[in-house]
């Protein structure tokens, strides 16, 4: 792979969260100056492997794990400060720098305890086939009140205390009526309390709260080189995503510049990342979705579980119509594809290339529930290449069979796959060189 022509970069998921971006964004930043958060917030859960030690990732960017390396949250995060505190701690306990490394946006809105409430408040109103899935960290909430703009709060409001403690106690006190008007929930909310734990949170993040527009613009005047870190998935985005099984925000290519508060021509390349599979945490639709003991082989060898919450991914086949659209989305020149290890014991792996909707032929994806409820995947089958993928960095030395398929899935993407992920660990990592012939069919 050629680093030296990615120049600012974004790395995206291509499915519908967890592909792999944290490992992904590891491996890259020593090539990079900055790292930089631009959406989402603690409902991200980037895993980082590095020898023996796990680190798990929801809000510091996962270019922490390289010391030389700023890591930016920008405005377009949400924050939640209880949780940034106890990541923080948790990676000086384990050794990491956390220091002047470590810069938060004070235009990034903060999460409160209430939006948590709203969040799973809201989720068990619903029936059951409408549950969105949410992980309950009040992301979703947050990005209402930052839209509303009158009951939000801004991580440099928290900086205020005498402003910031009056506003909420207005925002608590509306919020313990709106909740018990319209969930019957009768538990009042206590808004000194909260504005005393959260004004002791803000005092602690106190030297890592700036306005991070000038610090990135004078970055790229010095040209530096900005990795920008995408959360969830393109699937998932408010606007392209499969609406209203979402997130709360827009987590493709799109959103780097609002996100972070730069201009789109920064951008050079933007990275893809995807499975050599494909999975889904919560509701909402997932046409190649595996109901038998082939998906939960794939759930038990990738250990699919959610970094976040902890509960078990709906595992299927490679959607290819899916990512096509997710190429297209974010403009993705080049992709990494994960997992292909989690594949070895299979005897043979199947692919979609096609959706057949009441009797047409579909190619090409539409994020409308209406019609990807009703979908039938048309597949391909490949054979599998043995119990265990080989613990290799060489393209040529993986099995033939192996090689077949991430052919065929760079043909169907019609870009170039330069990074193939062979097992959790840093080096466990195929660096498979861009520029090569690739016909696309």
């Amino acid at each position: 792979m050629d680093f030296t022509a990615l120049g600012n970069t974004c790395v995206l998921g291509m499915q519908w969260g967890d592909e792999g971006k944290g490992k992904i964004v590891d491996v890259l930043t020593e090539h990079f100056d900055f790292v930089v958060r631009y959406a989402g917030g603690s409902n991200a859960g980037h895993t980082v492997r590095i020898g023996d030690r796990k680190f798990a990732l929801h809000l510091v960017p996962s270019g922490i794990l390289r010391p030389d390396v700023y890591c930016v949250i920008a405005p377009g995060v949400v924050v939640d400060p209880a949780l940034l505190v106890q990541e923080i701690d948790g990676l000086r306990a384990a050794g990491i720098r956390v220091g002047s490394n470590l810069i938060v946006s004070d235009r990034a809105h903060v999460v409160m305890p209430y939006h948590k409430r709203q969040d799973q408040l809201s989720e068990q109103a619903l029936a059951e086939e409408r549950k969105i899935g949410t992980t309950a960290r009040g992301i979703g909430p947050c990005y209402a009140d930052k839209m509303l703009r009158s009951t939000a709060i801004r991580m440099g409001d928290l900086l205020h205390p005498d402003r910031a403690r009056g506003k909420i106690r207005e925002i608590v006190a509306l919020r313990s009526r709106y909740f018990a008007a319209v969930y019957g929930d009768s538990d009042r909310l206590d808004g000194d309390a909260i504005s005393d734990e959260y004004l002791a949170h803000a005092d602690r993040l106190r030297d890592h709260i700036a306005d991070t527009t000038p610090i990135l613009h004078d970055a790229l005047r010095a040209r530096k080189r900005l990795l920008f870190e995408g959360a969830q998935g393109s699937l998932l985005d408010v606007d392209h995503g499969t609406y209203p099984f979402v997130t709360s925000s827009n987590c493709g290519a799109g959103g780097v510049a609002s996100g972070a508060g730069v201009p789109p021509r920064c951008l050079n390349s933007v990275v893809g990342v995807m499975k050599a599979y494909c999975t889904r945490v919560g509701g909402g639709p997932f046409p190649t979705e595996l109901h038998d003991e082939t998906g939960e082989t794939i759930r038990r060898r990738g250990h699919e579980y959610g970094t976040t919450t902890g509960r078990p991914r709906r595992c299927g086949w490679f959607d290819a119509v899916a990512a096509r659209y997710c190429v297209a989305l974010g403009g993705v020149t080049e992709l990494a594809l994960m997992h292909l290890d989690t594949l070895g014991a299979l005897p043979e792996i199947r692919v979609c290339t096609a959706y057949r909707h009441r009797g047409r032929m579909l190619e090409h994806f539409t994020p409308d529930l209406s019609v990807l409820d009703e979908v039938e995947p048309v597949y391909e089958t490949h054979p599998g290449w043995g119990p265990e993928s080989p613990p290799v960095t060489d393209y040529e030395q993986l099995p033939v069979s192996a090689r077949s398929y991430v052919e065929r899935l760079e043909r169907l993407m019609g870009v170039p796959i330069t990074l193939i992920s062979v097992g959790a660990d840093r080096v466990a990592t195929v660096h498979r060189m861009a520029g090569f012939r690739m016909e696309v069919n």
